[in-house]
């Protein structure tokens, strides 16, 4: 069965960084698009970043573009995500997910998540 490990999360001030990493088992993960979606608190699910199956294409949020990276290891049946210049708004607990819906933050599977917390 699908299943995607979030890992990576933690406290950081602001104008800090982490990675967040995803380990993918269950399926063939280097034949799928993977995204990371988040959820603030007390909001609904945004979607973050897509890369394709490649790595060669990514996308990114508006709220995000320039501070945030998606990268993948395929051999590895890794997702990461870099995070620069993070903001007390990027406070979220964030998901690796696969099959979302396009131009949506629905997807098919999603794991655990891993929680971020921006603050002084």
């Amino acid at each position: 069965q699908v299943q995607l490990v979030e890992s990576g999360g933690g406290l950081v001030q602001p104008g800090g960084s982490l990675r967040l990493s995803c380990a993918a088992s269950g399926f063939t993960f280097s034949t799928y698009w993977m995204y990371w979606v988040r959820q603030a608190p007390g909001k609904g699910l945004e979607r973050v970043s897509s890369i394709n199956p490649d790595g060669s294409i990514g996308y990114y949020g508006d709220s995000v573009k320039g501070r945030f990276t998606i990268t993948r290891d395929n051999a590895k049946k890794m997702l990461f995500l870099q995070l620069n210049s993070l903001k007390p708004e990027d406070t979220a607990r964030y998901y690796c997910a696969r099959d979302c819906t396009p131009g949506t933050a629905r997807c098919g599977y999603r794991g655990q998540g891993t929680q971020v917390t921006v603050s002084s």
